[in-house]
C-alpha cells in the first residue's frame, strides 16, 4: 500500500475548514499533515494516504455545502513534499537559486511537485499562508539549469496562480542567510 498521495483543500472560512478537517478523517483512513488558519481568513487542510482514501477525503470536502476555494489530489507526490512544509535546508555556495511565488496555498505545493519531479533540485523551502496573505513561495537550488528547468515547470504548472519567479544564479551569501535564517 502506497501513501504517496496528497489531498488538499482550502475553505474560503475558518469554522467551515475545521468542520471539513474533521469531515474528511472521519471518511476515509488519511492522516491529516496539516490544518491552519491562512491569511485572508481561509482555513487549509492536508491529508496523506493512498489515493483511494485521499479522493475519499477530499470528496466528502468537495460535496459539502461549503464554499472552497479549491481542492487538489496529487500522486506520486516528490518525497520532499511528505516530508511538510517551513523547513529550510542549507543551500550550498555556488548552488544557483530559483523563487516562485504563488497566488494560493495549494498552487503552491502543486507547482513545488513539478519543479522537484521535472529536475534534479533541491527543495530549500516551501511557506505556505501564514503571514502573506495565503499565498505561497518556494525557493529549489541546484546548478543553473536545472534550477531554470525547475522554475519553467513550476510556471507551466502553475499558470493563472503564478504572481513572479526569479532565477538568481549565483546568489550573495547574505541573501542565502536571509532567506535560511542561519547565520554565515
Amino acid at each position: 500500500m502506497s501513501l504517496d498521495t496528497l489531498g488538499l483543500v482550502e475553505s474560503r472560512t475558518i469554522a467551515a475548514g475545521i468542520f471539513l478537517a474533521d469531515k474528511m478523517v472521519k471518511s476515509a483512513d488519511v492522516t491529516l499533515v496539516k490544518a491552519s488558519t491562512i491569511c485572508a481568513g481561509r482555513y487549509f487542510i492536508q491529508v496523506s494516504g493512498t489515493r483511494s482514501a485521499v479522493e475519499t477525503a477530499v470528496d466528502s470536502a468537495e460535496n459539502s455545502d461549503y464554499s472552497l476555494v479549491g481542492t487538489f489530489v496529487i500522486s506520486n507526490v516528490h518525497p520532499d513534499l511528505l516530508q511538510g512544509v517551513g523547513r529550510c535546508r542549507d543551500i550550498p555556495d555556488g548552488d544557483a537559486l530559483g523563487v516562485v511565488e504563488c497566488k494560493t496555498v495549494s498552487s503552491g505545493i502543486i507547482a513545488a511537485d513539478q519543479a522537484l519531479k521535472k529536475a534534479s533540485v533541491q527543495l530549500a523551502r516551501l511557506v505556505v499562508g501564514q503571514g502573506i496573505s495565503g499565498k505561497s513561495y518556494f525557493f529549489v537550488n541546484g546548478e543553473l539549469a536545472e534550477v531554470k528547468e525547475a522554475v519553467s515547470a513550476a510556471e507551466q504548472a502553475l499558470d493563472k496562480y503564478l504572481l513572479e519567479t526569479v532565477v538568481i544564479p549565483a546568489p550573495d551569501a547574505n541573501v542565502i542567510s536571509a532567506l535560511t535564517n542561519k547565520a554565515r
